[in-house]
């Protein structure tokens, strides 16, 4: 009897386990992946908003104590954000904080502190600057906020 060339039903089945096995874990990798990319947008996409919100401020010119509220622009709009202004104890310091969350899940994604310095007016601008004269909303300007 001649040997036969080829391979046996077995060799064909574990070979077909084998590469079941590969895919599952090819799959579970790419899922992991992608998910993790995804996750990675969104945090961006946070951040960017919240360090915008800061540099807007410092573009002002001026700081108001108290709470702004808005929503992401520019197909952004699944983020909302919230930024509040406190005073220090030294005088035309502030903290500012901004959180960004995302609408839908209403689940903090981003928050960023930090100090910014608007100088007290001196006494010769306060004769020809009011200092507590009615500002314009800075919510309407610049296609930001709610």
């Amino acid at each position: 009897m001649k040997p036969q060339a080829g391979f046996s039903l077995i060799e064909v089945l574990v070979a077909i386990m084998i590469l079941g096995i590969a895919m599952v874990g090819l799959t579970v990798g790419l899922t992991t992946a992608l998910s993790a990319s995804k996750e990675s947008e969104v945090q961006t996409a946070a951040a960017l908003i919240a360090a915008g919100q800061i540099e807007w401020l410092r573009t002002e010119g001026y700081l108001t104590e108290g709470e702004t509220e808005g929503e992401g622009v520019d197909g952004r709009s699944q983020y909302h954000w919230r930024q509040s202004i406190a005073g220090t104890s030294i005088d035309g310091l502030y903290e500012i904080r901004v959180v960004v969350w995302h609408t839908r899940t209403r689940q903090p994604l981003y928050e960023l502190q930090t100090l910014l310095f608007d100088p007290p007016l001196s006494a010769a601008a306060n004769e020809s600057f009011d200092r507590d004269r009615p500002r314009p909303d800075r919510r309407g300007r610049g296609g930001r906020g709610g």
